[in-house]
């Protein structure tokens, strides 16, 4: 008879487990109760055991590949144990014979707690310059970025950009019928991407001999670090220490937060089904991008949002383009609104209730999405006992220029800092870090990080605002150039937006540029360049951009800071 041993009843249907170690092979002879595999999943470390005896006929895993309740571990030829039949079928519950944690010590030169986008980027440099490195990461590689926010919002993001231009497809020429919205195939692609990229990842720290370890980390002293997993208990002696564990959902103290309706966005990320109303509480960048994300598949969105305005780090222009795209694509805006409660309603709903403007208000909803910032993760790292010290606001670890804390061979890059909360400033913040620790000083600068808003249209930032330069006292010169003039944006039929570009009168240099328009997130990198090598406008002026593209909005945008008249393209 052959029997297949699956994971089974054990987990739940969406659940993982980790294949730690193989200790059978095809061919060999099993009997009852022998330990085939040893697992790792959320509830700990496990032994799968054999419930018959046999001969393996197939091993359909390898060592270190991550599975779910469904996959087939193995086959065996052999005779199913009466005490082993626990349901009809032959899944089993093979978690048993708790192993015991194995005590380890190791060495680095390099040891870097995270393994987000700050973490895996300064390991790889590291290595790269001759350090032995190791990295701990308690969850999956990438962190947060990959795994639950920049990669997988942004294939929601494009599923929803495909659908709206289906929707709207007779305006091109074309026609398409019974158009729709599977959630289960975005959700799944969504996967399959970031799968793909975390392989990348375990394949670049394979290449460049970086030790990832998968556990909890505790700062014992500026020289020790205890990691704990289920299986393993190592204490690590390390030269340098590179704290990047990044940062969490925040919380809001709100009646009925725990209603089982109120997600998160790492929830909203695996939602199989487009709720009819949804409410999202925060009007900030994540709460705008799934605002739009959901508008476009079809649900009923409502943004409750404190400040007077939606992404208020924005200029007031950028704010009121937002705004008006916001609402011509249906989503309802309260601003200056405070949500008071949660409560619980029949069918499955649940009423948000709000006040504004000192009025009461209420809103039905199948789900509220909890979009209110995050904040740094520095839970059970031990920091006292290095005697880290942190901010002013205690909100995030203190560091210098050189990302390099109060105690002299800890860094700390990313979000746990709280000084800029964007995965390419994490990843620019370790490269400093590193280089700093082997012996190349360098500083980290601020002013000429660039920022991407995945909204509709797209939004791109960098250097100084409008906001920013008055409140500085700079006197500024801005040159704008809408897109409804650009050959591109209307062969698209993406019109909407503009951009400007800031400049210093006083020294003529490009200080700050946005653009909320088609392309805005990749069209925003040659002005950041532009910023960091000082350039002025003319600059820009006497470099030929190709035609028909959207990058010719900055080449307008330039002429009209020299003198010249814009000209639509």
């Amino acid at each position: 008879m052959n029997i297949e041993v699956k994971v089974g009843n054990s987990l739940n249907k969406n659940d993982e487990i980790k294949i730690i170690k193989i200790l059978k092979n095809v061919g060999d002879s099993i009997r009852l109760n022998d330990v085939i595999f040893e697992v790792e999943s959320g509830k700990g470390a496990s032994a799968v055991n054999s419930k018959t005896k046999g001969t393996i006929e197939s091993i359909n895993v390898k060592e270190g590949d991550t599975v779910n309740a469904d996959k087939v571990l193995a086959q065996i030829n052999g005779e199913q144990s009466p005490k082993a039949t626990n349901t009809s079928t032959n899944n089993f519950n093979y978690f048993q014979n708790l192993i015991k944690p194995v005590k380890l010590q190791m060495e680095s030169d390099i040891t870097i707690i995270g393994g987000g986008p700050g973490g895996y980027v300064a390991a790889i440099h590291a290595a790269k310059l001759g350090a032995k490195i190791i990295l701990i990461e308690k969850e999956k590689l990438g962190g947060t970025c990959l795994n639950w926010g920049c990669i997988p919002t942004k294939t929601l993001v494009r599923s929803a950009q495909v659908f709206d231009t289906l929707k709207k497809a007779e305006e091109f020429g074309c026609y398409a019928e019974n158009i729709g919205i599977r959630m289960e195939k975005v959700i799944d692609r969504k996967d399959k991407v970031v799968a793909q990229l975390v392989q990348g990842i375990k394949y670049l720290m394979d290449k460049n001999n970086i030790k990832v370890i998968n556990g909890v980390a505790e700062i014992v002293d500026n020289e020790t670090i205890l990691v704990k997993s289920s299986t393993q208990q190592i204490t690590i002696k390390t030269k340098n220490i590179i704290i990047a564990t990044g940062s969490k959902s925040a919380v809001l103290s709100i009646n009925g937060i725990e209603n089982k309706n109120v997600i998160n966005s790492s929830d909203a990320l695996s939602l199989k089904e487009v709720p009819k109303k949804l409410v999202i509480v925060g009007g900030g960048v994540i709460g705008m991008e799934f605002a739009y994300i959901f508008a476009s598949f079809g649900a009923q969105v409502s943004v409750v949002e404190f400040m007077d305005q939606c992404l208020i780090s924005c200029d007031d222009d950028i704010c009121e383009e937002n705004k008006k795209s916001a609402i011509k694509k249906g989503i309802k805006l309260y601003n200056t609104a405070k949500v008071e409660e949660i409560c619980e309603a029949e069918d499955n709903e649940c009423i948000v209730h709000f006040i504004q403007e000192g009025k009461d208000k209420y809103i039905t909803a199948n789900k509220v999405l909890l979009s209110v910032g995050r904040t740094p993760y520095i839970d059970g790292l031990g920091l006292e006992k290095a005697g880290i010290e942190l901010n002013q606001n205690k909100k995030g670890i203190k560091v210098n220029s050189k990302m390099q804390t109060n105690v002299s061979n800890i860094y700390a890059i990313g979000d746990v800092t709280n000084i800029i909360l964007l995965a390419h400033a994490a990843s620019h913040q370790g490269i400093v870090a590193v280089n700093n620790i082997m012996g190349r000083p360098c500083d980290m600068d601020y002013t000429v990080v660039p920022s991407a808003i995945f909204t509709e249209p797209e939004i791109g930032m960098v250097g100084i605002g409008e906001k920013a330069a008055k409140l500085q006292g700079i006197e500024v010169e801005v040159g704008r150039f809408p897109f409804s003039a650009n050959g591109k944006a209307l062969c698209y039929g993406e019109s909407n937006g503009f951009i400007k570009i800031i400049k210093n009168k006083s020294t003529e240099r490009i200080i700050g540029a946005s653009i909320v328009g088609l392309h805005a997130t990749d069209l925003i990198a040659e002005l950041t360049l532009a910023i960091k090598s000082n350039l002025t406008a003319e600059a820009i002026t006497e470099t030929i951009h190709a035609h028909p593209t959207t990058a010719e909005v900055i080449y307008e945008a330039a002429l009209s800071l020299v003198g010249e008249i814009g000209r639509a393209r």
